[in-house]
C-alpha cells in the first residue's frame, strides 16, 4: 500500500513531482484490471465549489497522464458512500473545511482502510491528509485559550481539537506548515500531551507513507515533531 498525503497548494509547475508517483502506482492498478487509463475517486466536500475543487484536482493529476475520474461532490453535513470508492485505482480526498471532510467520510473508513490494505493508493490533499491519521487534528488555535498557532487556520475551532481519523497511518499529520504556520499548532499539541507528535507538510510537497522509508517529492519540507526530555524535538526532511 500507499499512502501520499500532500499539504496543500496547487502550483502548476510542481504538479508532475507532487502526483507523479500516486498516478504511477494508480496507473499500474488499472493495467492490471485490464483499463487503459486509471479510474480515480474524487471526492471533495465544499459549500458551493466542490466540482470546481475536483475539477482542479483532476487538472493536476492530468499533468502526469489522462485519468478516468469517478467524482463524489457533497456540501457539509453529507456523508459518503461505499460507491464513492467502488472499483477505482486509486484514493483521492479533496482540501477544504478539515471537519466536515472527517464526517463526511467516516462512514466509509473501514472500506478506504480495506482498499488501501489490499493496495490501492490512497492520496490526501489538504484536509483529506490531515483525516488520514488514527488521531487527526481538524482544527483549533489555542490550547487553555493561549494562542499557539494563526487563528485564520483554525477551522472556525477555538481549542485544538483532535479527532479519531480515518486510521491510514499511525501519526498525527498538519499542513500549509510553512506557509500558514500550522507547524507550530503541531509543536504545541505535541507538547501539551493531546499527541505523540506528527508530522506538518508544506504546501506543494507530498509525503509517500509506503512499505519502505518515507518519502518526499515536491517543492518543500515535511516537519517532524516528537517527544523529547523537557519538551519537543522538531526537525526537516525534504526531497
Amino acid at each position: 500500500m500507499s499512502v501520499h498525503l500532500v499539504g496543500g497548494g496547487l502550483a502548476p509547475e510542481h504538479h508532475a513531482s507532487v502526483y507523479g508517483a500516486f498516478f504511477a502506482e494508480t496507473a499500474a492498478r488499472a493495467t492490471a484490471s485490464g483499463r487503459t487509463d486509471p479510474r480515480i475517486a474524487i471526492i471533495a466536500v465544499r459549500a458551493g465549489d466542490g466540482a470546481e475543487h475536483a475539477a482542479v484536482l483532476r487538472t493536476a493529476l492530468e499533468v502526469t497522464g489522462a485519468i478516468e475520474s469517478v467524482v463524489t461532490v457533497l456540501t457539509p453535513g453529507e456523508r459518503a458512500t461505499n460507491l464513492a470508492v467502488a472499483d477505482v485505482d486509486g484514493i483521492l480526498i479533496g482540501g477544504g473545511v478539515t471537519p466536515a471532510y472527517l464526517a463526511a467520510v467516516v462512514p466509509i473508513a473501514g472500506e478506504i482502510r480495506r482498499q488501501v490494505s489490499a493496495g490501492i493508493p490512497y492520496l490526501g490533499f489538504s484536509a483529506g491528509a490531515m483525516i488520514a491519521a488514527e488521531r487527526a487534528i481538524v482544527g483549533g488555535w489555542r490550547i487553555g485559550g493561549v494562542e499557539v498557532s494563526p487563528q485564520d487556520a483554525s477551522e472556525d475551532l477555538d481549542e485544538i481539537t483532535i479527532e479519531q481519523g480515518i486510521g491510514l497511518l499511525d501519526v498525527t499529520v498538519d499542513v500549509h506548515a510553512a506557509q500558514w504556520g500550522t507547524l507550530s499548532r503541531l509543536i504545541s499539541a505535541t507538547e501539551a500531551g493531546l499527541i505523540e507528535g506528527g508530522l506538518a507538510i508544506d504546501e506543494n510537497t507530498a509525503l509517500i507513507v509506503g512499505e519502505g522509508a518515507l518519502g518526499v517529492v515536491g517543492a518543500g519540507s515535511v516537519w517532524r515533531v516528537s517527544q523529547a526530555e523537557g519538551g519537543v524535538l522538531v526537525s526537516t526532511f525534504g526531497a
